[in-house]
């Protein structure tokens, strides 16, 4: 069984794209997002320095545009899709519940309306490593912080002020480690409210088809049957919390026995290496992983 997830936000580095605009056809496609969104895709993947791409509105569309263009190369027919965060779009269109094109003009609408909401008050993330789950939420909570993700494999990433975030970095968990994320806010809490608001308007006009495929949600790592549901899932998500953690043990759950994450990789496939136990992961970060990958899918179905 083979599971295609899509990395959120925070994957990004300077440069990543411009290794795979050697492939062919990879440069058009991307050329013709741009035009459609009005952000310059392949100057932000290639040009562009840290803080450009940092920004939400950049980062979010480049890692949905990215990841697409790299799963047509790719070719691959999964059994199951999920995405972390942002990577919902990504994964929402290889299911077909929207067009390539829809997912973008969707999540552009997003980045732009998350930044805005950010901009309100000064937030940011936190990942905790380590600890007891328990015990590190109850921490959390004591400091008025929410668990924007809760990945798994010992990672919670808090969100917050950032004066709740120092006070809790200063007084970490028992056996804990609270390291400060290169983000612009506090996604997936209470202060996205507003971003939720916008983008549910800019939802309003699409007609979603049911998945093609198993679409896992992030809300709790069910599958998702219908595209209406799915989109609607989407457009919440912004401000609840992602289940990653849910989302792998419905995997395991269903099977799964090779996971590839999209580019820009590494993140996902790095938690399913102590997750998902025997699951054959491979993360694509530059067109020589293609031969990796290719290699487990055939390992996949000679099992």
């Amino acid at each position: 069984m083979l599971v295609i997830v899509a990395p959120g936000q925070g994957a990004q580095t300077p440069g990543f794209l411009g290794p795979w605009l050697d492939l062919p056809g990879l440069a058009d496609r991307l050329t013709a997002w741009s035009d459609l969104i009005d952000l310059d895709l392949i100057a932000c993947g290639t040009t562009a320095d840290a803080d450009e791409i940092r920004d939400t509105a950049v980062a979010q569309p480049l890692l949905v545009a990215a990841g697409l263009a790299v799963a047509e190369v790719l070719g691959a027919s999964p059994g199951i899709v999920a995405g972390h965060s942002v990577g919902e779009f990504t994964a929402a269109a290889l299911a077909g519940v929207l067009t390539p094109e829809q997912a973008l003009v969707l999540v552009r609408e997003r980045g732009l309306a998350m930044a805005k909401a950010a901009s309100v008050t000064e937030t940011g993330m936190s990942a905790v490593l380590g600890g007891v789950e328990e015990e590190v939420l109850a921490a959390m909570a004591a400091r008025g912080l929410a668990p924007a993700n809760i990945n798994g494999a010992g990672q919670i990433v808090a969100g917050g002020t950032l004066e709740q975030l120092a006070a809790f970095k200063a007084e970490p968990p028992a056996r804990a480690r609270v390291i400060p994320l290169a983000v612009a806010g506090a996604f997936h809490t209470e202060h996205m409210a507003s971003a939720v608001d916008r983008l549910r308007e800019a939802a309003a006009g699409l007609d979603p088809a049911d998945p093609a495929v198993t679409l896992l949600s992030n809300r709790d790592g069910e599958a998702v049957p219908s595209g209406a549901e799915f989109l609607e899932r989407l457009v919440a998500q912004v401000a609840s919390p992602v289940r990653w953690d849910a989302c792998m043990a419905t995997m395991a759950g269903r099977g799964v026995t090779t996971m590839i994450e999209l580019v820009p990789g590494g993140t996902l496939t790095g938690l399913a290496k102590r997750a998902l136990r025997g699951v054959t992961a491979v993360a694509l970060k530059t067109p020589d992983d293609l031969e990796a990958a290719r290699a487990a899918l055939g390992s996949d179905e000679e099992r």
